[in-house]
């Protein structure tokens, strides 16, 4: 039965029983065989009382009536389920599927056809049917006069011919030849006569017999076949017919292996049993209102494991609409993405459906547990599959990172242009006198600035990540150094304008600036070289900003190398700041330094609002942060230092003259 349940994928029924040892060990059995490792569960498990009990009886069907079980199997007996049936007439509980053991599966009564709308398509499993060859014919040669039997007349086989043929032996009963009953003669020919009998396709019980004699007799026979001296007895001897033991049979019983002329194998296992064959057969209730039961299939025990039951399913009939076999559970399978939750109080096999979450998935029907996805891996939005999670960095294609492409070209392109108009003008008396080789080479790093803005830009690499830094801090230390010296070249000259102050030039001359730059930039070159190969930043696959995306980012190794690249600069332009802040009052022919003291603050507050802004911006966004820094000081540093020059330049050429630097020309 437990073949069938599994076949049908019918894991949730009911169970009703006798109250005896047929239906405890039954029950018994399908609590072990049907639970977790059978994959199913009894709904509920009712003993029928002995005689009529109609409270109890209406008890049970109501429990049957109200489960959501659809199909119902029945280990009892005739008496048990006749009064089982008047209640469930009486109530008209239909649509269930009933099972019935051996002990129902053949009882004629339960197939009437007042019973078919509740019992029709009833699967019932049966004593395996079986054919005895030469029984027939056997039974045809049956003669009262072959058979010892008494005078009287009252042997079985003279009853049983006095049946059929409606006659009485000699000396009949007293007024029977008078009554015209005929006189038996035993030459009545039986072939003739239609009877229960001769019928010897239906055989089920006498069948078990048949194979019960016959392996007794291939043990007698294994037996009477052993030598003495080669026995499988202590000391090599073998069993003694007159002092025959039990257990001595039972040795050679155990080792019994035959086929049966109808097919069927007969052996025993470990334990003694015979390996059980049966037939299943079904209750099939005809359009005419007659009840047919019919052979559906069978299951075979030494069969090969999963072989075992064999089912014609086009043959069965089901008593239902749809003409289907009922689906019986009692929660629906979980589909892919969800896994079973168990519910509280309830058998194994009630269950809910819960969706895995997010980074889990389950790609089998009625999954226990989510699995977790692999780190470069998410669930998709039905759960049922792991997909490569989406990476994030900056990239050039989107709007943020066009944007931020566009102005860092800009910044180059300006840079550009303005050392155009420089070097064009180069001989006049406002680019002269703002020392024009150091504006040469502060234009020059304010290109680098932009330039290296990019390298933020687009996937991590480790060229990249080991270059963007080291590009970013050299570019803006020779930057700030170029800016540092132009603000000491100012003191310079504004105290030599002073009586006793004509060296201060000579002690500070061109070389000496060129000098200054060189050292001060290398300063940061060093910095950058011992971090790049004490901890250099590599790119780094971060999963923890967002569970479901990689985030591309450069990681920068040495927080002190980062720490000490970003202090120098820090170092250098407030020092740059604070020089030119001295030198801001210094006369109007030396103006320089106001443009570069606003130059310098702007630069200040541009790096001093971007750490807070850096450390609190998660993946691209910090990458981002950081450029806009980049291009905001160095479009700061152009704006300011060279804006008011270029004005000079292209729009106000008559202020380009030694006179009007020297504050004698033309007057604001």
């Amino acid at each position: 039965m437990i073949q069938i349940l599994k076949h049908f994928g019918w894991t949730w029924a009911g169970l009703l029983i006798s109250d005896d040892d047929y239906g405890v060990h039954a029950a018994r059995s399908f609590h072990s065989d049907l639970g977790p490792a059978g994959g199913g569960c009894l709904a509920y498990t009712e003993i029928l009382p002995w005689g009529d009990n109609p409270a109890e009886l209406r008890r049970i069907v109501d429990v049957m009536r109200k489960s959501t079980a659809r199909v119902v199997i029945v280990f009892a007996h005739k008496s048990h389920m006749m009064n089982l049936m008047k209640e469930v007439v009486k109530q008209n509980v239909t649509g269930l599927q009933w099972m019935a053991s051996e002990a129902l599966s053949s009882v004629d009564v339960l197939q009437a056809p007042h019973f078919m709308p509740y019992l029709g398509g009833t699967l019932g499993i049966s004593i395996r049917r079986g054919e005895i060859p030469g029984l027939r014919d056997f039974l045809l040669q049956i003669r009262p006069e072959l058979h010892h039997s008494n005078t009287d007349g009252n042997s079985m086989v003279n009853q049983f011919w006095e049946h059929t043929f409606k006659c009485r032996f000699a000396p009949p009963p007293a007024g029977w030849v008078e009554a015209g009953g005929e006189l038996c003669t035993g030459q009545e020919v039986i072939e003739n006569v239609e009877t229960e009998l001769f019928d010897v396709s239906n055989l089920r019980p006498e069948y078990n017999v048949y194979k019960a004699v016959y392996a007794l007799a291939y043990a007698l026979d294994d037996m009477l076949q052993c030598e003495p001296g080669r026995g499988p007895f202590s000391n090599n001897t073998c069993a003694h017919l007159q002092r025959l033991e039990p257990w001595q049979l039972v040795y050679y019983l155990k080792k019994v292996n035959f086929t049966t002329t109808f097919g069927d194998q007969v052996s025993f296992d470990e334990n003694g049993d015979a390996l059980p064959v049966y037939d299943i057969i079904n209750w099939v209730w005809l359009p005419d209102g007659r009840t047919k039961v019919q052979r559906v299939g069978e299951v075979q025990m030494s069969a090969f494991k999963g072989e075992e039951l064999s089912l014609d399913e086009d043959k069965i009939f089901w008593n239902f609409e749809s003409k289907q076999p009922p689906r019986s559970v009692c929660s629906e399978s979980c589909a892919p993405g969800t896994r079973m939750a168990r519910q509280k109080g309830e058998p194994e096999c009630c269950f809910d459906c819960v969706p895995c979450s997010e980074g889990k998935i389950s790609n089998t029907t009625d999954s226990m547990e989510c699995t977790s996805c692999p780190e470069d891996f998410w669930s998709s939005p039905q759960r049922d599959h792991c997909v490569p999670k989406k990476t994030e960095f900056l990239s050039y294609h989107e709007p943020l990172g066009i944007c931020l492409t566009t102005t860092s070209l800009l910044g180059t392109f300006i840079c550009v242009v303005v050392l155009g108009i420089f070097i064009h003008h180069h001989s006049t008396p406002i680019v002269r006198a703002n020392n024009s080789e150091l504006s040469f080479l502060l234009l020059v790093s304010l290109k680098l600035c932009f330039l290296c803005s990019l390298l933020f830009i687009g996937r991590p690499r480790l060229w990249t990540c080991q270059l963007r830094h080291a590009a970013f801090g050299i570019s803006f230390v020779l930057c700030v150094s170029c800016i540092l010296v132009k603000t000491i070249v100012v003191l310079a000259v504004f105290r030599a304008s002073k009586p006793g102050g004509e060296s201060s030039l000579k002690w500070f001359g061109a070389v000496q600036q060129r000098g200054t730059v060189l050292v001060l930039t290398s300063v940061q070159a060093a910095i950058c070289t011992a971090w790049l190969v004490s901890a250099s930043p590599v790119p780094h696959k971060n999963t923890q900003y967002h569970s479901d995306k990689i985030v591309y980012e450069c990681i920068v190794g040495s927080t002190v190398g980062f720490a000490v690249l970003l202090g120098y600069i820090g170092l250098l332009a407030v020092l740059s700041c604070l020089l030119a802040f001295l030198a801001r009052n210094l006369p109007d022919s030396f103006n320089e330094a106001k443009f570069i003291t606003f130059s310098m603050l702007i630069f200040c507050a541009v790096w001093v609002a971007f750490v807070p802004a850096y450390i609190n911006s998660p993946g691209k966004y910090a990458d981002a942060v950081e450029v806009f820094a980049i291009l905001a000081s160095s479009f700061g540093l152009l704006v300011a230092l060279f804006g008011p020059k270029c004005y000079i330049i292209l729009v106000r050429p008559e202020r380009n003259t030694k006179k009007a630097i020297m504050g004698r020309g033309i007057t604001k």
